[in-house]
């Protein structure tokens, strides 16, 4: 039988707790790690990334012998650390004569493989091959735009399933409203053909157009790079139906005596208990009761006032 471990301390119980599954999820983590052998190139691919990724994020830089996503069982250490990392996203690299600049991108559900797709690595640039001005550097947590040109993207399956994926890889966290000033890069990604893609990164600055809208120009920031697509692996349909399921809506809490209408708009009733005001006991410092001893004063006082006038007159 399994020994079922409860927290011994706040600190866990709270972190159990973050990780538990939510209404509303948590924004998407990524685990990048390194294989048995990998390049210059590949290493430079997954630092790259890293950056694009930072605060959203954990890089291992240890190499891993038994990490082999697309093999049966060579998946059991990827899915330990993400498990221990909390990451739902995964980019692992590397370099053999058969497969160079190897990059294999996937997604997990519940700490499980869910797809996969590998990709070649040609033609890098890195950011620190671009000149532009520093001030243009997109902000960390700002949101992308992104760009999908060729119709390889919505014919090819192999690209569409890449574009999935990159949409995943990248979007960071989902919202509902955007202000237009935390918009401040743009992901580029070009079909030549129907296995290779050119990806890159682009700045937006904005510029005055004469309406309230401004004009945005595009600057290449970095990286960019070629993607050949070797093997994908989709998820059965079994599984993608069971990740796909959304939770529905908690359902709220009714009111008692409380109706809308479409005039009225919300209508409540109140039930008040019977008073019994007759038997009420009243002051004699009620403000009604002033009032009327003020105003018989006033008019007792003008009445002494006319009758004084009178015996003046006669």
């Amino acid at each position: 039988m399994l020994k079922i471990k409860t927290p011994k301390t706040q600190r866990a119980a709270r972190a159990l707790e973050k990780r538990a599954p939510k209404l509303v999820e948590n924004g998407k983590k990524t685990l990048i790690l390194h294989g048995t052998k990998t390049s210059g190139v590949l290493n430079d691919v997954l630092t790259q990334i890293y950056h694009l990724k930072r605060g959203n994020a954990v890089k291992y830089t240890k190499k891993n012998k038994e990490i082999r996503p697309f093999e049966s069982g060579g998946e059991t250490s990827l899915e330990f650390y993400s498990l221990k990392s909390d990451c739902s996203l995964f980019v692992f690299g590397s370099h053999s004569k058969k497969r160079p600049n190897n990059l294999v991108l996937g997604r997990l559900y519940d700490h499980h493989v869910y797809d996969l797709v590998e990709v070649g690595v040609e033609n890098l640039k890195p950011m620190e091959s671009f000149m532009y001005d520093k001030k243009l550097a997109p902000k960390i947590g700002s949101k992308p735009f992104f760009a999908f040109i060729g119709e390889g993207f919505e014919s090819v399956e192999e690209l569409k399933h890449l574009k999935e994926v990159l949409l995943d890889l990248f979007r960071g966290e989902v919202v509902e409203n955007l202000n237009l000033a935390g918009v401040d890069r743009l992901y580029v990604c070009t079909a030549i053909s129907q296995t290779t893609v050119f990806f890159t990164h682009c700045a937006l600055r904005l510029k005055r157009s004469g309406t309230t809208i401004p004009r945005m120009e595009l600057v290449e920031i970095g990286p960019s790079m070629d993607f050949v697509v070797r093997r994908h692996r989709l998820p059965n349909d079994s599984l993608k139906k069971e990740a796909m399921k959304t939770a529905s809506q908690q359902s709220k809490k009714q009111v008692k005596n409380v109706s809308r209408d479409v005039v009225q708009g919300k209508i409540g009733k109140i039930y008040m208990p019977d008073q019994q005001v007759g038997g009420m006991a009243l002051s004699n410092d009620i403000k009604g009761l002033k009032r009327q001893r003020r105003e018989a004063k006033m008019k007792n006082s003008a009445k002494e006032d006319q009758a004084k006038k009178r015996k003046t007159d006669s």
